[in-house]
């Protein structure tokens, strides 16, 4: 805290310290005249600013601003520059709608396609996640507004969500689901942190004093303000020894006179209190360096938003007949057309400056070609074949065929999770009946999340996954068409073929107020590998209108120590005839671990622009994380000395090249054997191996001898058995009390013993 907040916090009062804790209203948090604390105006994003006019109201009427792509589309762009400009121009809005923080982005995992907030998360990989996240955080700071990581953590369900308790084990929540929180509190540092509504471990998020304050702002360092999701505390005083600083929304006259007692009566500790209140101000001050007036460039906005549309947009499908041409007649069908379906349900929903028309997008672009609009499909998941029958007629008497498919706009928002990953029935007849009639059939899909594609993929002549899209997509789709823009968009989440091949199928979405994280780390890519299951779309995948061919892979050394990483290069050149963007991917093997690994993760990638004909060198960094995982027994990322592979690679399961370096750990590790260690655990170990190696013959003597297990012979006293097999993984005193007549000195002696040489050793 510095010293000119400390001489603020020590002149307030208690009870102006209690009531800073909480906000003022539903979106401001509380002033101080007398001290000259001035308030700060939050709004939700994280696409777009969300700036309702009465700051005193809970509901979606707000004033017009720019709706960005939402997350699952910005991710499939897997460009961190574009996102740094997307949220400069957030901040400008928010700059001009009286806005000092935005309530975004989230981070949080795609562990189901059914999470019913997945177009609000970036991918199912906390690498990217983080990265992204990164990119838009700087981008909006750099302007002087704040922003709000969230939800922090474990959210990554709708079902329950305020109260439903994430059983998970605590290598797989460092590795997968704080991972992208960790990245973007370290190096982007964003103002504010939201906790989540759920509780991890049977602790509410609000209440947690280990997420809160010994990982993020002991072990992450974190200085700003944690501030809970609207309505997600429970019971303040708690909250706050757990490191809750500011709850959100208020008045809450209740919440301020409880603190203050709490205070008085001894059972808060003021400095607690006054590091939230510290952590608060630095943020307020701050913000208000930033004047709030002004205006925004509306039109320019839009066009950025189209633009971003269009780079996220991914080509799941292409037999040729993208991009058109030598079209006369083109039937647009579905009601997405003349309705977009471009952002979802909750809190983030934007009151758009304007919406692009699709179907009126691609009439703007089709000069001396017929369109012919029909509805396809009703608002809603009703079954309708008049308009199946109408759409068949229609698309039998053109050349080709366009579907614009988005699921009803309540399936999916905040608040409650998808039941089905299938589109509604009559969607899915819909297709197939065109098809049938029309083998030029392109489908645009709308959505926030995956949809199934199994029933009708196979006839279609091509299918554009162009997610919730903001409201300047309806443009980036028809020149993605038409082949003005060549589509570079690649998946940042997989898609499967049927929801029970899913990696928390059999513990979605929990039940007694409990839902167990039975795969572990194993979401996304790393279930459907480590399981053999074929999915219908990999992550990291994406088609273009050109090819590129990777070329000359080489590493900056093929021996490196964990401290300094290691640079992969390759050379990209575009070897089609239109200029593209290749997403260039790097992935990392562990050959052997002493705890079980993913069969590779991503951990490097960049996006080139390329010329036909033109080649780049792509250089990307590879640091100490990339090789590290987490040790729940150390409590520590570590790395162990071997052999890696690096996969350079244009998708999860489309790798290019594999290099091979080795290496060098340079961390010091404190021995971890005890007691409960077994032999094969105290031989895996430097220190423990120089003890244990005089002894490992005598204990497997002995063993024989006991046992008889004399493999030559069967004399009737062998049991079968291999007896070291079972001794190896047994706790070393277990080995030595069935040894006991043989030894020199009673089993637990011996252990102690042992331990002693050990810790002599350190």
């Amino acid at each position: 805290m510095s010293e000119n907040i400390q001489a603020i916090v020590n002149k307030m009062t208690l009870e102006e310290k209690a009531a800073l804790c909480t906000g003022a209203s539903a979106w401001t948090t509380t002033p101080v005249e007398r001290l000259g604390i001035p308030e700060i105006v939050v709004s939700d994003g994280p696409h777009g600013v969300r700036r309702v006019a009465d700051v005193n109201s809970m509901n979606m009427n707000s004033r017009p601003a720019t709706c960005f792509p939402t997350a699952s589309c910005l991710a499939s762009t897997w460009d961190t520059d574009l996102l740094h400009t997307m949220g400069e121009a957030l901040a400008e809005e928010a700059i001009a709608l009286n806005v000092d923080v935005l309530l975004g982005p989230g981070v949080n995992m795609k562990r189901s396609p059914l999470g019913g907030r997945n177009f609000e998360y970036f991918s199912e990989d906390p690498y990217l996640a983080g990265e992204l996240a990164v990119g838009l955080i700087n981008g909006i700071q750099s302007k002087g507004v704040g922003t709000s990581l969230k939800h922090y953590a474990a959210n990554n369900q709708e079902f329950h969500r305020l109260s439903i308790s994430v059983e998970v084990d605590e290598r797989t929540l460092h590795e997968t689901y704080l991972a992208a929180f960790e990245k973007a509190v370290k190096v982007a540092k964003p103002w504010t942190v939201m906790c989540a509504y759920n509780k991890v471990n049977g602790d509410y998020c609000s209440e947690h004093h280990k997420l809160l304050t010994e990982i993020l702002k002991n072990d992450w360092k974190y200085e700003g303000f944690v501030v809970s999701d609207w309505g997600a505390v429970h019971e303040r005083v708690t909250s706050l020894v757990a490191g809750l600083d500011l709850e959100m929304p208020g008045p809450q006259e209740r919440r301020v006179k409880a603190v203050a007692d709490a205070v008085r009566n001894g059972t808060l500790d003021e400095s607690i209190l006054d590091d939230s209140v510290g952590r608060i101000l630095g943020i307020v001050f701050k913000a208000k360096k930033t004047p709030k007036t002004g205006s925004f460039d509306a039109a320019q906005h839009h066009i950025l938003a189209e633009k971003i549309a269009s780079e996220g947009m991914v080509l799941l499908k292409n037999n040729g007949v993208l991009p058109l041409k030598d079209i006369q007649q083109i039937a647009v069908i579905g009601q997405s057309a003349m309705h977009p379906y471009y952002q979802g349900g909750g809190s983030s929903h934007i009151n758009a400056t304007q919406v692009d028309i699709p179907f009126k997008e691609l009439q703007s672009r089709s000069e001396n070609v017929e369109l012919a609009y029909v509805e396809g499909y009703a608002n809603d998941d009703s079954f309708h074949q008049e308009l199946i029958d109408e759409a068949v007629k229609t698309a039998s008497e053109a050349d080709a065929a366009i579907l614009y498919i988005a699921p009803p706009p309540s399936w999916e928002s905040e608040g409650y999770d998808r039941q089905s990953l299938d589109l509604p029935k009559q969607h899915i007849t819909l297709i197939k009946s065109v098809t049938k009639v029309q083998p030029n059939t392109v489908v645009v899909l709308n959505n926030g999340a995956p949809v199934g594609v199994g029933d009708w993929i196979d006839d279609v002549a091509a299918v554009l996954e162009s997610w919730m899209m903001g409201q300047a997509g309806s443009a980036a789709i028809a020149d993605i068409l038409y082949g003005r823009i060549n589509p570079s968009g690649k998946l940042a989440e997989t898609i499967p073929h049927r929801i029970e091949d899913t990696p928390p199928f059999l513990n979605w979405p929990g039940e007694t107020g409990k839902v167990f994280y039975g795969e572990r780390m194993f979401i996304g890519y790393r279930y459907y590998e480590a399981k053999s299951i074929d999915v219908q779309y990999p992550f990291g995948y994406g088609l273009s209108y050109t090819s590129f061919q990777y070329s000359n892979p080489r590493l900056s050394s093929t021996s490196f120590k964990d401290k300094d990483g290691l640079t992969v290069s390759v050379d990209i050149t575009n070897t089609g005839s239109l200029a593209g963007k290749e997403i260039i991917q790097i992935y990392v093997h562990d050959h052997e671990s002493t705890l079980i690994r993913p069969e590779k993760e991503l951990k490097g990638f960049a996006k080139v622009d390329l010329q036909p004909g033109e080649t780049k060198t792509v250089d990307i960094h590879l640091d100490f994380r990339a090789f590290a995982f987490y040790h729940p027994i150390y409590k520590d990322w570590i790395t162990e000395n071997g052999a890696y592979d690096i996969l350079i690679a244009a998708s999860s399961i489309d790798i290019r090249h594999t290099l091979t370096a080795n290496l060098e750990c340079t961390l010091h590790l404190p021995c971890i054997l005890d007691k409960e260690s077994t032999i094969r655990e105290w031989m895996d170990d430097p220190r423990g191996k120089i003890i244990m190696t005089p002894m490992f013959e005598q204990i497997q003597n002995q063993a024989r001898r006991t046992f008889a297990s004399d493999e030559s012979e069967d004399n009737g006293n062998n049991i079968g058995m291999d007896v070291m097999d079972m001794f190896t993984d047994m706790p070393l005193l277990s080995v030595f009390a069935f040894q006991q007549s043989a030894l020199t000195m009673p089993a637990e002696e011996m252990l102690d013993s042992l331990l002693n040489q050990l810790h002599n050793l350190e």
